[in-house]
């Protein structure tokens, strides 16, 4: 006969069993408010590497495309204190991801030890109107950084690439002209200068977080000097200076800075630093003109200005 101290216990064990495995477990004393607690178990392979998990990002780099987005990912990378989601996420932003929950999103993310800050990046998350509420759901602590460069020129790299996205299927794609031009005047229809309009966008993002959770990156002095730019990133991350002015390097073939980490040198993409179609002056100009306005706006919302038309 079965005592009612060792029937408690069988039951106990029996229910334990029946019960799914916690998502998550508290942060542990002393973390950083909103960061999220990291997830010890199993990765897609089966196995997570030795005293690593998967942790939920404390910071994402929420834009903009064609700002220089996958440069700063891989110049932040170079810190051995961050671990970079490889892959464009895009969870906040589309439905189908977002609908199956923060438990997904966790599986997109890298290995990483308990120290280290895990980082993504998805640049279609700055102009896309659902994701800072969404975001500030998931963590209203995170760290956010957005890297900008001038908007006509992000216009013209952001033809340029999908130009080029044709041109590889070999399908026709008509010239920038008759996207920038309707009936004589600028197309202000145009997707593409509507992600230029930068406090538009930034508006939306400011209803759910303070400004000194939104770093801005210059994208033109990313590119030209790009040491300066990643230091203040390291301090607004709040990460120990470990990039040095010897992880850059000019590379004259390609025109611009390449990174050197422990003797190996990589450049970015060969899709990167594409050369961007002729304008007309006269519609580059109106181009200029059209941004005038709402960069005077982008200023005067964060308080400093950037070297653009």
């Amino acid at each position: 006969m079965v005592s009612r101290t060792a029937a408690l216990l069988l039951g106990a064990v029996l229910l334990a069993a029946q019960l799914p495995p916690a998502p998550s477990r508290p942060a542990a004393p002393g973390a950083e408010p909103g960061r999220a607690a990291p997830l010890q178990g199993e990765g897609r392979d089966g196995a997570a590497p030795n005293g690593s998990a998967q942790q939920l990002p404390q910071t994402i780099i929420i834009g903009v495309r064609k700002g220089g987005t996958r440069a700063l990912l891989e110049m932040l990378s170079l810190h051995p204190d961050v671990a970079a989601a490889e892959n464009e996420v895009h969870f906040f932003d589309w439905e189908e991801h977002y609908s199956q929950g923060l438990g997904w999103y966790l599986g997109q993310m890298p290995f990483s030890s308990p120290h280290q800050l895990t980082v993504e990046k998805t640049p279609a998350y700055f102009t896309s109107p659902k994701v800072p509420e969404r975001v500030h759901s998931m963590n209203p602590g995170i760290r956010l950084l957005l890297i900008l460069r001038d908007p006509s020129e992000r216009v013209l790299s952001d033809y340029t690439q999908v130009f080029y996205n044709h041109v590889q299927k070999r399908k026709p794609y008509p010239s920038i002209e008759e996207f920038l031009v309707r009936d004589g005047r600028l197309n202000v229809g145009y997707k593409a200068l509507n992600r230029s309009l930068y406090h538009v966008h930034l508006q939306n993002w400011l209803r759910f977080f303070p400004l000194r959770r939104i770093h801005i990156v210059d994208g033109d002095r990313l590119i030209r000097d790009p040491f300066p730019e990643i230091q203040k990133v390291e301090r607004f991350l709040r990460l120990s200076p470990q990039i040095n002015a010897s992880n850059f390097y000019f590379n004259k073939t390609k025109g611009f800075y390449c990174l050197r980490d422990g003797g190996r040198d990589r450049c970015l993409h060969e899709s990167k630093g594409r050369a961007h179609p002729q304008v007309d002056p006269k519609l580059l100009n109106k181009l200029h003109e059209y941004f005038h306005e709402p960069n005077r706006k982008f200023f005067e919302l964060v308080g400093r200005t950037f070297d653009w038309h």
